[in-house]
């Protein structure tokens, strides 16, 4: 586990509802870290990395239009870089063994596993992805200063799904923001419990869901031979398999950020082998929880449902995953606040961008063959990377040189790591949607999931 950076102006909070109670421990080093290091990657290995690439921008932040006035932004972030799963550390080290019983490589590029022991946690956040979240949290202090101050109002509210890394990295963003803003009593976030509860930050909510196991193996299968064929004539005697391809490709990534520079995993592989490691974690996110999951989407509807709320100063209308007895208090769930900031999980965002209407694709992903369309947005290390944000922000403009049809009124629009969405469901120009018809785009989750959400468990 990394330790949480906490200064001493920060304390946890104990948060204790009727059905719960949710505590963390006090007492954390102070993680002394200004910037996010760079990962030292290539750009064509970095921007290929599917879900485990290190965050980058995936595009200019555009600055508040000058006829405009920010009014609010609700961020949604997932947590910083991580160690691999329990299931998926033990295949890359079982792959990892399967090269150690090789006695002469033929490629100098493996010669490095002849003395490497796996040394890798569990799950748990790495350093750099400590600083993630900080720096994370220092830079929306920044961009979004002017929502800022000791009002009550201006304080920052944070949640955060209930796994250790997600509350970790929540409480990094604090005292990233913090370092900024010593004198703003933030707290950290309000944690909601990932299982036995409502819970609109976590997948769990839709026992009925399908996954994205055929569609992978399709995927890997198609993808990995001239690989494999490769790697078993270099590395004799391994007898490595399909899945041992994807194993040590993804082990570049997770190398890389413990290291904190270029791991030697990944140069095993040429160039353009990292675009279909990538497309394969484009088919994964895309069949999970994406569009191509039938049951995708409607696990966004009730983070989609709590946003409208905020946008709007009104009770959560909801009877998908929402908490309904954190929903209804002011305590923890505020309508007033400039600044909301939610903690979550890769599957949850793409859930909650396919449920908004982001990132919709014309035709369902090849799990044979890549899909090459330039036009094609679905591209995983640009929607999820470690440490990935979506900001929803709210201004008021009075509509002079945006070319829009109102003189003035409220507006939304939608960063995804930067990147300015079109917001084309709503009729949005130069991004901007007016606010009515940015409620009236989101008809799938304010019905609900139009029933949807009742075959989770039919």
């Amino acid at each position: 586990m990394v330790p949480l950076p906490l200064d001493l102006a920060v304390t946890v909070l104990h948060f204790v509802f009727s059905f719960f109670q949710a505590t963390r421990p006090a007492g954390i080093d102070y993680l002394p870290v200004t910037t996010t290091p760079d990962p030292g990657l290539p750009k064509h290995v970095w921007h290929n990395l599917a879900q485990y690439a290190p965050w980058f921008s995936a595009g200019t932040y555009p600055a508040i239009p000058p006829s405009c006035k920010l009014t609010q932004v609700n961020l949604i972030e997932r947590h910083g870089a991580r160690f691999p799963t329990k299931s998926a550390g033990a295949k890359i080290e079982s792959t990892i063994d399967k090269l150690h019983r090789v006695r002469k490589f033929k490629d100098p590029s493996l010669e490095f596993l002849r003395g490497y022991v796996y040394d890798l946690g569990v799950e748990d956040l790495v350093p750099y992805g400590a600083t993630q979240s900080f720096d994370s949290g220092r830079g929306a202090a920044s961009r979004y200063a002017s929502l800022v101050s000791s009002d009550p109002v201006s304080i920052p509210f944070l949640r955060a799904a209930g796994d250790e890394r997600v509350v970790d990295s929540g409480t990094n963003w604090t005292v990233g923001f913090k370092s900024t803003y010593p004198t703003v009593p933030i707290a950290p976030p309000l944690i909601i419990p990932e299982r036995n509860s409502n819970n609109t930050l976590s997948d769990h909510m839709c026992p009925n869901a399908g996954d994205a196991k055929a569609a992978d193996a399709q995927w890997l299968s198609s993808y990995s031979p001239p690989i494999l064929e490769r790697l078993n004539r270099d590395a004799p005697g391994a007898d490595l398999e399909a899945e041992d391809v994807y194993n040590l490709m993804s082990m570049c990534a997770f190398h890389t950020v413990w290291i904190q520079r270029m791991s030697a995993f990944c140069g095993i592989f040429e160039d353009e082998e990292w675009e279909l490691y990538e497309y394969g974690g484009d088919i994964d996110k895309f069949y999970k929880t994406g569009y191509g999951q039938r049951l995708g989407p409607v696990q966004g509807v009730g983070w989609i449902n709590e946003l409208i709320a905020r946008l709007t100063s009104s009770p959560v209308i909801d009877h998908t995953q929402t908490n309904r007895t954190l929903d209804s208090s002011p305590l923890t769930f505020p309508l007033n606040r400039t600044i909301y900031v939610d903690f979550s999980h890769d599957n949850q965002m793409i859930a909650i961008y396919a449920a908004m209407g982001l990132f919709r694709q014309t035709k369902l992903l090849n799990t044979t063959y890549p899909d090459l369309d330039p036009e094609r947005t679905w591209i995983t290390s640009k929607l999820v990377p470690f440490g990935a944000r979506m900001a929803v922000e709210r201004l008021y403009c009075s509509g002079q040189g945006l070319g829009l049809e109102s003189e003035s009124g409220t507006y939304v629009r939608v960063m995804v790591n930067d990147a300015l969405q079109p917001l084309e469901f709503c009729g949005a120009v130069n991004g901007l949607c007016t606010l009515q018809a940015f409620l009236d785009s989101q008809d799938y989750a304010r019905a609900d999931g139009r029933g949807d959400f009742d075959l989770c468990y039919a």
